[in-house]
C-alpha cells in the first residue's frame, strides 16, 4: 500500500525536476502548483495531513528513540537484525548510515515544507479567497504545524537547517546550513511559531483535530522545559544548567493549560481506549480513524504502531516495543511508596491470582501486558507465554496502550497491521507534570506535590473499572509533606512519577536526557538488564554490547545522505 501512494509522487517529482528547456510539458495526474497555491485551505489542511503520514520506519511519535533507546522497553520482533532499530537500543553500532534515521529526517522535513507552502499560499491569496480574519487564524495553526514538526527536529538530531517561508521563496534550501544556529537560537525559532500561534488561535475550535490556543500553551511550556536545563549534552545539562527564566515561562503557560477545559481523565485506563480519544485529557493528538468510520479502504490507520502488535493476540502482531524488566520493577511499592532505592535489587513480576507481599502500582496493569493477565482488560485473550515471538531474546512483557481491546476487531492489511489509535502529542497530565517540574525548580514545593498527588490518587482510583482481578495486588499512597521538603528529594519524586505516568509513551529518553542523567541510568541499565531471566528463560543478554557514550549519544547521527547530498553544507553531530 504505502509503495502505491509513494510511487507517483516520486514520478512527479522526476517530471517537475529533470525537464530540458526544450521540453514544454505540463505533467498529468498531478495538482498543479499554481492551483494548488490558489486554494491556501487546502494547502493547510494538506499541512494537517503529513501530522499522521508517518509510517514504522519514520514514526512521527518517536517511539524508537524515546523507548527503545531508553530503559524503559526492548525492541522486539523476530531478532536483533529485525529492522534498524537494534542500534538505537545499544548504541555502539548506532551510525549516521541507518536508513530509518534519514527516512526520519527526511519526512519531517517535507511536513516543515508543506507548512512553507500553505504559509505562502496564505500571504498571497488567502484574504482573497477566506477573508482576513479566518487567514489569519489559519496562518496561526500553520505556524504550530511547522514549530512540532521542528520541535521533533531538533530533539532527535539538534542541529537542523532552519528552513521558513522566506528560504521556500527564494529557492535557496540548499545554501542553508545546519550549524549556524545554536541551540538556544532553534529552540527561540520554534518558541515564535508556537508564540505567534498562541497569540491568535482561539481556546476552542468548531473543528476537530485543529489546534487551539490551548495546545500552543502547553507545547510552549514544553519547549521552555527543553530549552532551560541546557543544550542537551551531559557536560551542559543538567540540575546545575537549570534557567529559572525558562521555568517562570512554563509556570505561566501551563497556568492557562491548568484553567482550561482540559483536565484529568478519571479512570487511567481510559486514556489508551479508542471510545476516549478526544477526552479532556487530550490537549492535542493526531487523529486516526477505521476504514468503517471514514468509508476508505484502509482508514486513517496509525501505521506508526504497525509493529507493536503483540504476537498471537493479533492478525500481525509483530511484537515490538517490549517493556522491559527494569521498567517493571520501577512499579514496585512498599506502603504504597516507590522503591526509589532497592527497586531494582531483584526483578519480580506479578501473577494473576497469586497475590504476595511485594505490591505494585496501579499503572502497571494498565501499561504492561504479562502472562496470566487479560490482554488490554479481556480475559478472553489472556495472555500466556506463547504470546512472545522471541522470549529468548526479548521476553515476555507487551505493551498495551497504543493498541485498542482486541474484542473490538482490528483494522488490518496483509502482511501489516495498523490500529486507529490517536497518537497523543501532549496529553494533560504531561503538561501537568511539566508544570510540577518547574514548580520544583522554582522551589514551589506544595503546588508540585499537590500535581504529583492528584495524579497518584487518579492511579488509585483506576482499578474497579478495568483491572479489578489485580486489586489485591495494587497499592498506592499519596506522598506525604516529608517528601517534598528539599529540592533533590522533590526531584526525585516527580521523575519516579514521570516514569510511571508516561512510561512507553515515548518520553523516557529525553526526560533522562533533559535531567543530564542519560549515561549513569542507561549504562546502569545494561549491566543489570542483560541478566534476565523470566521463569527460567534467559533474555536481553544481547545488552552486554550496549553502551552509552557521553558528549555523543544524546543526540542521533544527521543522517549520511543529507551529509553528502551537497558536500560540506550539514556539519555532523559531535562524536559520530
Amino acid at each position: 500500500m504505502k509503495v502505491a501512494q509513494v510511487l507517483p509522487f516520486a514520478l512527479s517529482l522526476l517530471t517537475l525536476t529533470g525537464c530540458n528547456d526544450y521540453l514544454d510539458y505540463k505533467p498529468t495526474a498531478v495538482v498543479d502548483e499554481d492551483q494548488a497555491f490558489k486554494n491556501p485551505d487546502q494547502m493547510v489542511t494538506s499541512a494537517y495531513a503529513l501530522m499522521g503520514d508517518d509510517w514504522y520506519t519514520y514514526p512521527f511519535n518517536l517511539w524508537p528513540y524515546g523507548d527503545l533507546a531508553s530503559d524503559d522497553a526492548l525492541k522486539g520482533g523476530s531478532g536483533t537484525t529485525d529492522t534498524d532499530y537494534h542500534q538505537v537500543e545499544v548504541f555502539t553500532s548506532l551510525v549516521p548510515t541507518l536508513g530509518h534515521l534519514d527516512e526520519l529526517w527526511y519526512h519531517l522535513y517535507i511536513g516543515v515544507s508543506r507548512c512553507n507552502r500553505a504559509i505562502v499560499a496564505l500571504q498571497d491569496n488567502g484574504e482573497a479567497k477566506l477573508g482576513a480574519e479566518l487567514t489569519k487564524q489559519r496562518m496561526a495553526e500553520v505556524k504550530f504545524l511547522r514549530a512540532h514538526f521542528y520541535f521533533k527536529l531538533k530533539m532527535m538530531f539538534n542541529k537542523i537547517p532552519w528552513i521558513d517561508e522566506e528560504v521556500y521563496r527564494n529557492d535557496s534550501q540548499e545554501q542553508i546550513k545546519n550549524d549556524v544556529l545554536s541551540s538556544e537560537e532553534i529552540w527561540d525559532k520554534i518558541i515564535t511559531d508556537f508564540k505567534e500561534a498562541y497569540d491568535v488561535l482561539p481556546s476552542e475550535q468548531s473543528q476537530g483535530g485543529r489546534t487551539n490556543k490551548i495546545a500552543a500553551a502547553a507545547y510552549l511550556a514544553k519547549c521552555y522545559l527543553e530549552k532551560g536545563w541546557g543544550d542537551g549534552y551531559e557536560k551542559s545539562s543538567g540540575d546545575n544548567y537549570v534557567n529559572e527564566e525558562d521555568m517562570k515561562k512554563v509556570v505561566e503557560y501551563t497556568d492557562v493549560v491548568k484553567n482550561s477545559r482540559y483536565g484529568y481523565l478519571e479512570d487511567y485506563g481510559d486514556i489508551f481506549l479508542p471510545e476516549y480519544k478526544n477526552s479532556k485529557e487530550s490537549i492535542f493528538a493526531v487523529q486516526h480513524s477505521d476504514y468503517e468510520d471514514d468509508n476508505t479502504a484502509y482508514g486513517r490507520a496509525n501505521w506508526s504502531n504497525m509493529l507493536n502488535g503483540t504476537w498471537g493476540i493479533w492478525s500481525c502482531g509483530w511484537d515490538f516495543h517490549k517493556p522491559s524488566q527494569n521498567f517493571v520493577n520501577a512499579f514496585k511499592t512498599r506502603d504504597g511508596l516507590p522503591q526509589f532505592d532497592d527497586y531494582a535489587k531483584e526483578n519480580a513480576h506479578p501473577v494473576n491470582g497469586v497475590p504476595t507481599s511485594q505490591k505494585w502500582d496501579p499503572r502497571l496493569f494498565h501499561t504492561v501486558g504479562m502472562p496470566t493477565f487479560p490482554y488490554k482488560y479481556e480475559e478472553a485473550y489472556t495472555l500466556t507465554t506463547a504470546n512472545s515471538r522471541t522470549p529468548n531474546t526479548y521476553g515476555y512483557y507487551t505493551s498495551l496502550k497504543e493498541v485498542p481491546q482486541r474484542s473490538k476487531g482490528e483494522t488490518y492489511n496483509s502482511p501489516w497491521q495498523a490500529f486507529a489509535m490517536n497518537d497523543y502529542v501532549i496529553r494533560y497530565t504531561q503538561s501537568m507534570l511539566d508544570r510540577a517540574e518547574a514548580l520544583i525548580e522554582l522551589g514551589q514545593f506544595a503546588e508540585a506535590r499537590e500535581i504529583i498527588n492528584d495524579i497518584r490518587n487518579r492511579a488509585k482510583n483506576s482499578v474497579a473499572k478495568h483491572i479489578s482481578y489485580a486489586a489485591n495486588q495494587c497499592e498506592i499512597a499519596l506522598y506525604p509533606e516529608s517528601y517534598f521538603q528539599t529540592k533533590e528529594s522533590a526531584r526525585k519524586c516527580l521523575r519516579w512519577e514521570r516514569r510511571l505516568e508516561m512510561g512507553m509513551e515515548h518520553e523516557r529518553f529525553f526526560d533522562l536526557r533533559r535531567w543530564g542523567l542519560l549515561s549513569s541510568t542507561l549504562n546502569n541499565y545494561f549491566k543489570l538488564e542483560q541478566n534476565d531471566e523470566y521463569d527460567g528463560q534467559k533474555y536481553a543478554q544481547y545488552l552486554k554490547d550496549a553502551h552509552f557514550t557521553t558528549d555523543k549519544n544524546e543526540y542521533f547521527p544527521i543522517p549520511y545522505p543529507q551529509l553528502y547530498y551537497i558536500p560540506g553544507l550539514y556539519s555532523q553531530n559531535k562524536g559520530y
